[in-house]
């Protein structure tokens, strides 16, 4: 049990079948806010000496798995603000909640920082040993077995990672670990192979088919005797070293690090010989418990262990090392995944492919390699934007067989004699977008971008709660119901879906059940589903989707850091691949004209609280900010010496005038002029007697930029430039406070 200290005044024990714990605001029923039930109220649970293994007998004690790690500050939001001061202490082989035991110290509040909180894995695997075994994950209070039909070696290291049994070595294990009781889940997770946990994947379960008990998903991973793992790379063969010591994944520090030690790793990690070693930026040191230091390798020991060692308990540096073959694939600057610029990790660095013979042999490898299903498209001339960096690949000629794009013969890596113009891209199969038709972005016709082709969903027995996760799907509002006179018409194409099943924790419609895809599952057009979102007809919707972001720190909220308002708490974005192109898009979300610059490093002050977003990969055509591709931040790869900032050129506004009574409506664009001039129209339109688009005027201008153009000086505080028309002749107003400047662009 874990010591409490000495200010403790009383201490209670849970009695059996209480049930008195649970884990509050989280994605998932296994990660939160610890909370405690005790005389009828649950209150955050404040511990002082929360730590590792303590949160690992909750998650235990919760039917959870095992405890993955304790994110930073308030991530779970702060509760109702009142709490349980005290310490979580279970028994050793405690079996129930009811055998551990909270003591309650003396403390009015809780400091910042101090309240438990924990992600636990959500997933375990049963009828094999600690590290193999038939794959089973959490929903809601049920554990159910994984459907195998889109299970893959990528998502399976990412799990053996997740629960410390090392990598995965095979995920054909024929009928090893058959023999089941409960449900089978058709959750597929796409993962990169980088990802902390299952969770942090792309998640769809929308269209996948069922299993049968034989069709379960399996694995075989490397297992603890590893105690070696490489985290934060771009594979589970580069990044840094972290080794397990007394069950705690700790540090190796970079004090002699070579490649001789490197050598060792690989080694041991069976990812061939190292290509090198290498010491990371301080941004991506780890932190926490040092396990080594001074290690001094001969470089022919089979284990990191066998080498001369200092054991250290202290918290400075980080290494990493980059074996030989560490190549990797994606897909970017699209707005899902399935879709994009492709892109290769060579040499330690992401590069582009030239589109020379670039044709759909090629792509269906990329995206069966991705497990995105079949080609659709090879796009060529950089259709998703162009890459930066390095070009890898050129000339390259699959038949379509070839198992990665590795196996395709190609130009040698790195010669070409292209530019970043002739970047390729594709698009595949298992694609996935959602749209309402015929209506606008928040009310009608329902349809689904599957297989290439835009189709219709069927309605049958489909819930309200299945529109309401429609419309936080599609960010228009959290309310929504089925439309039931079908005023948004009738479609042509195929119809996709039926039989969608929602429930409320799902926020994205890939993430609830339906029936397989099938181009013919309506019966009628009659079937099809029509949806109209509440927030639709609000006229505070864009006012309230601004107030999402905001930055701080500049001057007239056009400029300074980023910070995000998610989950009761504002916070920042990580500048880990900000650039010009994410700035663009939320300078214009923000009605502030288009981007100066993406600063990184705090230019604008280091923010507070939590760190929401990492690796934003905009497109830069992007409507908004959130849709665009990012990661949220759960670990502790960035802190706030890297909030990402932006410089944008300037309020871009929106202008009507009237004629008659000589009224102006001045306002920021938000998504677009049409809601703004309406919103005028009801201030101003109501005094007209006559039809005030008439002789309305509006235009679109971005009065930073006219000044420069004009070389205004000498001015200060929000300048607006108004054009108007008066006399059949254009004339411009240069208004502040009663200072007018006529005449100052001419007639």
């Amino acid at each position: 049990s874990r010591h409490t200290g000495t200010f403790s005044l009383l201490s209670f024990v849970l009695p059996a079948g209480y049930g008195g714990y649970r884990l509050a605001n989280g994605s998932t029923t296994c990660s939160g806010r610890v909370e405690l039930l005790h005389g009828g109220t649950w209150r955050t649970l404040c511990d002082y000496l929360w730590d590792l293994p303590a949160a690992n007998d909750l998650c235990q004690q919760l039917d959870c798995g095992v405890a993955l790690q304790i994110p930073d500050g308030q991530f779970f939001g702060k509760g109702n603000g009142s709490v349980w001061n005290g310490t979580f202490s279970c028994k050793k082989n405690a079996k129930h909640l009811r055998d551990c035991s909270v003591s309650v110290l003396g403390r009015d509040e809780c400091p910042a920082g101090k309240d438990a909180r924990v992600v636990c894995s959500g997933a375990r695997l049963v009828n094999g040993t600690t590290c193999s075994g038939r794959v089973e994950i959490r929903h809601g209070d049920t554990w159910g077995s994984l459907c195998r039909s889109q299970w893959n070696l990528k998502a399976a290291n990412v799990l053996c990672h997740q629960l410390n049994c090392g990598y995965a070595k095979s995920i054909q294990t024929g009928e090893d670990f058959v023999g089941m009781d409960g449900p089978i889940w058709r959750d597929a997770f796409h993962c990169d192979g980088t990802e902390s946990c299952l969770w942090d994947c792309a998640q769809v379960i929308l269209g996948n088919p069922s299993c049968s008990a034989r069709e379960t998903a399996t694995v075989i991973c490397s297992g603890l005797a590893e105690s070696l793992r490489l985290s934060g790379g771009e594979s589970r063969c580069d990044g840094r070293v972290e080794i397990l010591l007394h069950g705690i994944w700790s540090r190796v520090l970079d004090d002699d690090w070579d490649i001789k030690d490197a050598h060792v790793v690989c080694r041991q990690l069976e990812c061939g010989t190292a290509q090198k070693a290498y010491y990371l930026p301080r941004s991506k040191r780890g932190i926490g418990v040092v396990g080594f230091r001074s290690v001094q390798c001969a470089g022919n020991e089979t284990q990191l262990m066998l080498c001369k060692t200092s054991r250290s308990h202290t918290v400075p540096s980080g290494m990493g090392f980059l074996p030989a073959g560490s190549r990797q694939i994606r897909l970017v600057n699209a707005t899902k995944r399935c879709a994009g610029r492709v892109e290769l990790y060579h040499d330690g660095t992401w590069g582009t492919i030239c589109d020379d013979n670039w044709d759909l042999s090629d792509a269906n490898v990329v995206c069966k390699q991705l497990g995105c299903g079949h080609a659709i498209k090879a796009f060529d001339s950089a259709h998703y934007g162009e890459g930066s960096g390095q070009i890898w690949l050129d000339d390259v000629n699959c038949t379509g067989a070839e198992s990665d794009l590795w196996a395709c013969p190609a130009r040698a890596l790195g010669q070409h004699n292209c530019q970043h113009k002739e970047d390729a891209g594709v698009l595949c199969s298992e694609f996935l977008a959602l749209r309402l038709v015929n209506g606008n972005d928040c009310t009608g016709r329902l349809e689904v971008f599957y297989n290439g082709t835009w189709g219709s969903i069927c309605s049958n027995q489909m819930s309200q709660l299945t529109a309401v996760t429609v419309c936080k799907h599609l960010n228009c509002g959290d309310g929504g119901e089925i439309a039931r006179d079908f005023e948004y018409g009738r479609g042509s194409g195929p119809t996709w879906l039926d039989h969608i099943e929602c429930t409320e924790q799902q926020s994205s419609l890939w993430q609830c059940q339906s029936d397989p895809w099938n181009a013919q599952s309506c019966d009628n057009r009659a079937e099809e589903t029509h949806i109209s979102c509440t927030e639709a007809t609000s006229p505070t919707t864009f006012a309230e989707y601004r107030e999402k972001l905001r930055l701080i720190g500049g001057e007239y909220g056009c400029s300074g850091r980023v910070e995000i308002w998610h989950q009761g708490s504002w916070g920042t974005v990580c500048d880990d691949s900000w650039d010009l192109a994410d700035a663009n898009v939320l300078c214009r979300q923000l009605g502030c004209g288009s981007a100066l610059s993406a600063l990184s490093e705090a230019a604008f002050g280091e923010g507070t609280g939590p760190i929401w977003l990492e690796k934003v990969h905009c497109k830069g055509t992007e409507l908004s900010l959130w849709d665009c591709p990012a990661k949220p931040l759960f670990g502790k790869n960035c802190d706030h010496k890297e909030d990402a900032a932006v410089e944008c050129s300037g309020r871009t506004l929106c202008l009507l005038y009237i004629p008659e009574p000589h009224k102006w409506c001045v306002l920021p664009i938000f998504h677009t002029c049409l809601f703004l001039i309406c919103t005028c129209l009801l201030f101003a339109g109501s005094r007209l007697s006559y039809d005030p688009f008439s002789e309305a005027v509006y235009e679109e201008i971005d009065y930073n930029m006219m000044n420069e153009k004009q070389g205004i000086t000498g001015l200060s505080g929000l300048y607006v430039l108004l054009l108007s028309r008066e006399n059949s002749s254009w004339w411009p107003r240069f208004q502040c406070g009663t200072l007018q400047i006529p005449n100052l662009l001419g007639n």
